[in-house]
């Protein structure tokens, strides 16, 4: 491998903070199979390194430069000190964190079929179970690349792999739950389009509201997965994908919002134009330095932002069971299992529950992703809304 140089990039950061879910890490080199090549990347000081190797059945992927590609995927002609020192001066709390060890945060420009897929994974998911979906899409379906150090390397498989009938049974062999008939029918849909995938790609040549609404025919795509694929792979630069977290910075470091009990769809308006109007036209891009700077994995563990009430209570664990009624039920909470224990972490002032199961969450250490609530707020309301679902 022959290393080239690229810069201004926090090249783990961006990474690890739940844009993009098939970059495997070697030490200090990160690693990916992407349009017929393998791409490694690696930091050392303030120079972003990078080397290629191409796929031996597909040679037309030589044609396409990986500078060229690397460039694209990460937006590198995107100036990110103006960026920042531009939010900085508008936004105070926005200087004092851009201050500390979050420079060089990007939106990645991903493939949007890529990006749509791997985000209709991530509905009720975290970042550790997403990755393993989204390897397990290009390592039984995907086309064959190439591999390096014992490691074999796929690409993303089109809509066209992953449109047949056959594929949900599949993917729920895998463990995809409900979300392999959700795959299933997107790639069905997109495969049968008669301009296939370049009908997303074409989403990034028309206004933010015609593309949300577009992504939103889709199976399995609400609004906000549909934000998050308009702001990572559809050139959407002001659209901020407003989870539980993002709602938590909004209220905790701004204030804002406090008047909303739950994210409701107004609430969910209301966020977003809160940070549009804050930020500017890159609003996407300035919601990411934060959301990535409260990231627990990111900080040792534990939220940056969060601290605990000396006066806090040593936890206290109870179990509940969840009856089933139904085969449908079984499916719609597939990635629930019928035995949750819920850990109930009692301060001064609030009660925070933690649904606890080794497949879904890492415990405290959950990654919340981009618009996706976080899963210590959101599994026990969800398994309280399911219909004919008794907690």
């Amino acid at each position: 491998m022959e290393w080239k140089t690229l810069a201004e990039l926090s090249l783990a950061t961006v990474l690890r903070c739940g844009q993009s879910f098939r970059w495997k890490q070697n030490g200090d080199v990160w690693s990916i199979g992407y349009k017929g090549r393998v791409i490694f990347l690696k930091h050392e000081q303030d120079q972003l390194h990078y080397a290629d190797i191409f796929s031996e059945t597909n040679k037309s992927a030589a044609k396409l430069s990986t500078h060229d590609i690397i460039n694209d995927y990460f937006s590198l002609d995107t100036k990110l000190s103006d960026l920042y020192l531009q939010w900085s001066e508008k936004d105070p709390h926005f200087k004092k964190i851009a201050a500390t060890d979050f420079h060089g945060i990007r939106i990645l420009r991903q493939d949007p079929w890529e990006n749509l897929c791997s985000f209709i994974c991530s509905t009720n998911n975290n970042i550790k179970r997403i990755s393993q979906m989204v390897e397990n899409l290009c390592l039984h379906f995907g086309d064959y690349i190439s591999d390096h150090d014992g490691i074999k390397y796929y690409d993303f498989p089109t809509p066209v792999q992953l449109s047949d009938p056959s594929v949900e049974a599949k993917l729920r062999q895998l463990g995809f739950g409900y979300r392999a008939k959700y795959i299933q029918k997107t790639a069905q849909m997109i495969s049968e389009h008669p301009e296939g995938v370049a009908s997303l790609i074409k989403l990034r040549e028309i206004p933010y509201q015609d593309a949300h609404k577009s992504l939103l025919q889709y199976v399995g795509v609400g609004p906000k997965v549909a934000d998050c694929v308009c702001l990572m792979s559809l050139d959407k630069h002001d659209c901020v994908p407003v989870d539980t977290h993002v709602w938590q910075i909004a209220q905790r470091d701004y204030k804002f919002g406090r008047n909303y009990k739950t994210l409701t769809k107004t609430a969910y308006e209301a966020v977003g134009d809160f940070f549009r109007n804050t930020w500017g036209e890159y609003a996407g891009w300035a919601h990411s330095v934060l959301f990535a700077a409260d990231l627990r994995d990111l900080n040792n563990g534990q939220s940056k932002n969060t601290t605990k009430s000396p006066e806090a209570k040593a936890p206290t664990k109870t179990k509940k069971r969840v009856r089933v009624k139904s085969e449908e039920d079984k499916e719609n909470i597939s990635d629930i299992t019928a035995k949750v224990e819920i850990k109930l972490e009692t301060t001064d002032d609030t009660i925070k529950i933690n649904a606890m199961k080794t497949d879904v969450t890492e415990s405290k250490k959950h990654i919340p992703v981009l618009g996706e609530e976080l899963v210590h707020e959101s599994v026990s309301e969800r398994l309280k809304k399911r219909r004919r679902v008794k907690v």
